[in-house]
């Protein structure tokens, strides 16, 4: 083969690989409302770190009756990063957290963490908690 037909099947594989983890991901815009941000308080049922999405349960009090809000949040290593894991997060916890609500009608769920803390305010998630300076 001539080197201008390797130049351009080498062009074709790196602009694959360039464009392949665009193309994978996907925007959260048709699942959760980013026009709008959602709060809720509630205890910590269970938390599933996992690639690529992990999630948070937990239990609020909506007019004396236990709903189950869900959280979407992002991948196991960025969690992990920012010492967010089973153990620093555990069920029982109450904590209050805020994000962009589903658009799924009668669903409980929100993603894109807006805050997260625990009861008495202080930040669980670095970066989380407005005027706060960032976990070191």
């Amino acid at each position: 083969m001539n080197a201008k037909r390797w130049l351009g099947i080498l062009t074709t594989v790196v602009a694959g690989a360039i464009a392949a983890p665009v193309i994978a991901h996907h925007s959260s815009a048709p699942f959760y409302d980013p026009t709008k941000t959602v709060e809720v308080t509630g205890v910590v049922t269970k938390l599933h770190i996992k690639n690529p999405h992990s999630f948070l349960y937990l239990n609020v009090d909506e007019k004396g009756q236990k709903v189950e809000w869900q959280v979407e949040m992002g991948t196991g290593a960025q969690l992990v990063r920012n010492n967010l894991t089973v153990d620093t997060l555990k069920p029982g916890t109450e904590i209050k957290v805020s994000g962009q609500p589903s658009r799924a009608e009668g669903s409980r769920g929100m993603c894109c963490i807006k805050t997260l803390m625990k009861a008495d305010g202080s930040a669980i998630l670095r970066g989380t908690v407005p005027k706060e300076p960032p976990l070191r």
